[in-house]
């Protein structure tokens, strides 16, 4: 068989797989064509742009029979903007194809003999599911293959997202379904004042401009903070801006601020100052209210997290004697959802403004049973912690997407709790995780959660049992 080359036009080719980055693939002997576009069950013609030794990859061309899951995308930028990988994919197809790729994870990265796995819970909301968005403001977009064919200009201000792998361009944003509409009306408006009063929107490329990022974010109790990142202070322009969503949006429960001068857009380091409202919002949860601030991490589906955390509460199975650690435990949520089940709890967290929260969200629902530590896992989690807090029976762990350090694997190894709940949002370094404990651990139960409609993105947990 002749290997295809860029250029080359496939025709009528059978897509009958999906990758783990959410693309169609198809198989031509042992050659695999990455299909952006595509999706299982379609027939189409790909145009291949780029080869490798053993697999290439293209984007669909024209789809000669279409997949029976395939249905029309909502949004109008799909295609443009890489959030929504999966909108012209159904909602049941999607879930399928998340719970395989656990199992493929576990199976082929972890090399790990499973149990059969709970069916996946799916999100009862498919859009205005997520309770944050990050925008980026920008002083040129990203122009789409018709609109520079069609020799648009690209110099415009927007707020949107970042088009996919390209730090220096922004999406023009009209409409995301993925919050409250609320979310989209703030946004715009923040866009239209700032243009007509001639704010100088970022170049990611110089480093240069005043408007730098937008971050909307809402709770279930439906209170909402707004933050504006500048790059540096321009008080009249500030304010301006600020007075004018205080104003149009008295919704608005805490609208704050920030100065960014790093050459990148992350909240380390940086403090937020509160000009109207609270210094943070709430969420609840079975009549726990938890404090956010605005470098706090929250699961950004909360109707989802919440079965995310009865799951990982069942699997802790507690009596009320239990002694639990719960790693990477951001602002105590999973710590003071099982605090009433067990007999202590301990939450470590990296981010000290989260523990600061942990801390307080203890004191506000009266729960006296935990404790709260900050610092780097790998050298919190030592003797002198053991010491103060006690040897686990369980141990939660939520780690983000990159897993856990080898050297927290080690420690949890040697703590030898009784049961650990692992709950990750990345099932391929869970997997990698776990099978560093197959030895003196196995997986006895393992649920997936899709936190993230429309996108490749799953959280699953696994308990795991000590062996003997």
């Amino acid at each position: 068989m002749t290997l295809p080359k860029p250029g080359d036009l496939l025709e009528n080719l059978p897509l009958t797989d999906t990758s783990s980055d959410g693309r169609a693939l198809a198989r031509l002997e042992n050659f695999v064509v990455d299909v952006e576009g595509g999706i299982h069950g379609d027939r189409a013609d790909e145009h291949i742009y780029r080869k490798k030794k053993n697999f290439a990859e293209g984007r669909v061309e024209r789809i000669v029979t279409p997949s029976p899951d395939r249905i029309d995308p909502v949004c109008s930028h799909f295609g443009s903007c890489g959030g929504c990988k999966w909108q012209h994919f159904s909602y049941a197809k999607q879930l399928e194809s998340k719970q395989a790729y656990v199992r493929d994870a576990f199976e082929r990265i972890g090399k790990l003999d499973i149990p059969a796995q709970e069916p996946i819970l799916g999100s009862a909301d498919i859009f205005a599911y997520r309770n944050r968005l990050d925008f980026s403001c920008a002083n040129k977009r990203w122009l789409t293959r018709e609109e520079l064919n069609n020799g648009a200009s690209a110099v415009c201000n927007v707020i949107g997202f970042h088009a996919p792998q390209r730090f220096d361009k922004v999406l023009d944003i009209d409409r995301c379904h993925l919050q409250d509409d609320r979310s989209n009306v703030i946004r715009k408006s923040v866009l239209h004042y700032a243009t007509v009063n001639g704010f100088e929107f970022f170049d990611p490329l110089l480093q240069t401009g005043f408007l730098r990022n937008l971050t909307i974010r809402n709770t279930s109790t439906d209170e909402w903070m707004v933050l504006v990142v500048f790059a540096y202070e321009d008080e009249s322009k500030r304010i301006g801006l600020l007075q004018h969503l205080s104003d149009q949006f008295p919704y608005i429960t805490s609208l704050q601020f920030t100065i960014n001068g790093k050459r990148n857009d992350t909240f380390t380091g940086l403090d937020f100052v509160c000009f109207k409202g609270k210094e943070f919002i709430e969420e609840e949860m079975e009549g726990l209210r938890f404090r956010i601030s605005p470098k706090s991490f929250y699961q950004t589906n909360s109707q989802q997290a919440y079965r995310l955390y009865q799951v990982a509460r069942d699997y802790a199975g507690l009596t009320g004697k239990e002694n639990v650690y719960d790693l990477y435990t951001g602002t105590g949520t999973i710590a003071l959802f099982v605090a009433r089940q067990a007999a202590r709890v301990a939450g470590i967290d990296y981010v000290e403004e989260a523990i600061g929260d942990a801390r307080i969200n203890a004191r506000n629902n009266g729960i006296d049973n935990v404790s709260f530590a900050a610092g780097d896992l790998k050298a919190t989690l030592n003797e002198a912690f053991i010491e103060q807090n006690g040897w686990p029976d369980v141990v939660i762990t939520d780690p983000p997407r990159s897993g856990m350090h080898e050297d927290v694997v080690a420690t949890l190894l040697r703590l030898n709790p009784e049961r650990i709940v692992y709950v990750s949002c990345n099932p391929s370094t869970q997997a990698r995780d776990i099978q560093l404990m197959d030895e003196a651990y196995s997986v006895v139960k393992m649920q997936a959660v899709d936190m993230f409609p429309h996108t490749t993105h799953v959280e699953n947990v696994a308990l795991l049992v000590r062996r003997g």
